[in-house]
């Protein structure tokens, strides 16, 4: 089974033992670039927003967020800002 990141790119053999190495030898706290968690989506801390969906919906939605290479959530909020006329 190959490994994939969250956005469905594989990932090498490379760059797994890469990975490894670098958590073998220690990782410095300090030197990470970014702060953990999800980055943020707007001016502030998203807020949940359950939906429900009809099985064929979910299906096509699921569908073309594996053909894109990309998330269910991800085409929702860009769906509902081009509907909307939100940047």
């Amino acid at each position: 089974m190959m490994a994939i990141t969250h956005k469905g790119r594989p990932v090498t053999s490379e760059e797994i033992q890469a990975l490894a190495d670098e958590a073998e030898a220690g990782i410095d706290i300090g030197q990470l670039k970014r702060r953990p968690g999800r980055p943020s989506l707007g001016s502030s801390a998203a807020d949940v927003f359950p939906v429900r969906l009809d099985p064929e919906l979910r299906a096509a939605l699921e569908q073309r967020a594996e053909t894109e290479h990309t998330t269910a959530s991800d085409i929702v909020r860009s769906a509902l800002r081009t509907y909307l006329h939100v940047a």
